[in-house]
């Protein structure tokens, strides 16, 4: 008996509704990312360069996966903090449904409150899969790749950065409206939409897992909070997709982390998740940005007023490359955002990562005589003309030059970088033997730069370098001088034809950054050429100590 057309009306609209609900809309633009890794200089290096590949991903076999951005939240911080991060990954999720890749909504223990909702209904309808990865049901504290890796943050006390008499007032607020103060979320913040026809809801790793194995799901995007907490941890967070073959990556500019900028490494909470995706980008997987996908700028939080600092590091003689990062972490960390671009091991006139050049605010010069593609110096002397400010130590008066020898080929140099960007007329140094003296230059000038920072009772570790004379305009900050010779320039301000500050000082010996005079100068000068207060001599002393009483060990 043949059916009546009714019936398969009925039939044709049923199976049509399954497909639609079941299958993401197939895109024939494929998504173009630029995935951001990291790996060691050479092999056991301590040091990381931060690199990027191109990939291309099919719409259809790829996932956002929204991680525990909450309705509310024990700490008032973190919840403004999603209060200004939901729009944005709302949008993240409409544009990326839209061409067909699937969004999983995974508000951890709030089950509840979906329990009638269809995202949530399409996932029982999900079938199982004929094979799960071990443990993807349970929490992951970590992976076999981060064994070896210290954690970057000490969270031990749950990362609660709140005002006291906030976090006292927000408590009562959410007894006051009947919900647990340690533990108030009910449901997904309601700035991010859900998509009843499409999406799907589950905080379960079993249930992500078969929704990713029937769709034939390879790539999956993590959004969400907390990056050192649930992000990672979680049954469908990052370490579990890790290990489990999955390409997965996080969207860096969307999250946040649970960091006190009081407990270690005592950095702005905004450099406590700086660290959180270093440590990802690492040892469990590349990470994208939001603006890969919107067309603008990446997402970044009210709060953050860090300077974009970075540090260009190529040099064998005074090892900057160990003494800059220490001195960073310790002293820049509060008003800075710091990435490195590392010389490379194996080919001396090339520095990896340089190209971050063109999103940086300032940028700190500790190089010795390379020769760099020319769009690499092209790259500094866009980023100069801009009139952003540039600070030099010790053989960055000679980065650029070859003492006269011709490049290599395909490799440009820049002799006049020092007299461009500093004012100054580096010729040699004395003897390794002479002791050198610091001294007040003419007239004895209280600048604050020096005040601030004690920065006459420096010992200097290295041999004089001979400056003398200066571009005209220039402001000599200290002397110094060997016996016999007449006094040279070692530190001073210069105000460059484009505008920009530019601080420079012919220290940064390795001995020198052993001293806390040294230590306090060198942030003073960084701080003062990007227009900052800058900090005092107690203030690095306080800080020293307080890493000191720390061990300077980082605590999982």
């Amino acid at each position: 008996m043949n059916p009546s057309p009714f019936l398969k009306s009925i039939v044709l609209t049923l199976g049509f509704s399954l497909l639609i609900s079941d299958v993401s809309p197939v895109s024939a633009q494929t998504l173009n990312w630029q995935l951001r890794y990291q790996q060691p200089a050479a092999e056991g290096s301590p040091r990381f360069h931060r690199l990027t590949r191109d990939e291309q991903w099919d719409p259809a076999r790829t996932a956002v996966i929204v991680c525990d951005m909450w309705d509310s939240h024990h700490c008032v911080n973190a919840v403004r903090r999603v209060a200004q991060l939901a729009p944005r990954i709302d949008r993240f999720c409409d544009t990326l449904r839209e061409r067909g890749v699937t969004i999983i909504h995974a508000p951890s223990s709030c089950m509840a409150a979906y329990e009638n909702h269809p995202a949530r209904a399409r996932v029982s309808a999900i079938p199982a899969a004929v094979s799960m990865p071990d443990d993807i049901a349970s929490w992951c504290d970590q992976i076999p790749s981060e064994e070896a890796a210290a954690y970057p943050i000490d969270q031990s006390d749950g990362g609660e950065d709140d005002d006291a008499e906030d976090h006292q007032l927000w408590a009562e607020r959410l007894a006051a409206i009947g919900r647990n103060p340690r533990a108030p979320w009910q449901r997904q913040v309601d700035v991010i939409g859900i998509d009843d026809q499409r999406d799907f809801i589950s905080d379960s790793g079993t249930d992500i897992w078969n929704i990713l194995t029937h769709r034939g799901i390879d790539n999956v995007i993590l959004v969400g909070v907390h990056t050192n907490m649930c992000v990672l941890g979680r049954p469908f967070g990052l370490r579990r997709l890790a290990a489990a073959k999955k390409n997965v990556v996080l969207a860096r500019d969307l999250t946040d982390t649970m960091y006190d900028h009081r407990a270690w490494p005592y950095a702005s909470h905004f450099t406590g998740t700086d660290l959180i995706v270093d440590h990802i980008e690492r040892y469990v997987c590349p990470t994208i940005s939001s603006d890969q996908v919107l067309g603008d700028q990446a997402f970044r939080f009210a709060g953050d007023h860090r300077v974009r600092l970075l540090m260009l590091v190529a040099e064998n003689e005074y090892q900057t490359h160990r003494t800059l990062p220490a001195f960073a972490a310790k002293h820049l960390s509060k008003h800075f955002s710091v990435e490195f671009a590392w010389g490379s091991e194996t080919e001396r006139h090339e520095i990896v990562g340089i190209e971050s050049l063109a999103d940086a605010d300032a940028l700190l010069v500790s190089v010795r005589r390379r020769a760099l593609p020319q769009r690499d110096l092209d790259l500094i002397r866009d980023f100069v003309r801009q009139g952003k400010p540039v600070i030099g130590i010790r053989t960055a008066s000679h980065a650029f030059s070859l003492r006269g020898e011709q490049p290599p080929e395909g490799k440009s140099v820049w002799d006049s970088f020092d007299d461009d960007v500093f004012g100054g007329n580096y010729t040699g140094h004395f003897g390794n033997a002479l002791k050198t003296t610091l001294r007040k230059p003419g007239g004895a000038i209280h600048d604050p730069i020096v005040t601030a920072s004690g920065a006459m009772n420096i010992r200097p570790g290295g041999s004089l370098y001979k400056t003398a004379p200066l571009a005209k305009g220039t402001r000599v900050l200290v002397n110094g001088s060997v016996e016999g010779e007449s006094p040279e320039p070692v530190a001073w301000k210069f105000i460059r034809n484009d505008g920009g500050r530019s601080f420079y000082t012919s220290l940064g010996h390795v001995d020198d950054f052993g001293q806390a005079e040294f230590e306090a100068f060198l942030s003073a000068g960084i701080h003062w050429a990007c227009g900052l207060k800058p900090h005092t001599l107690a203030e690095v002393k306080a800080q020293n100590k307080r890493y000191a009483a720390g061990g300077g060990k980082q605590r999982k």
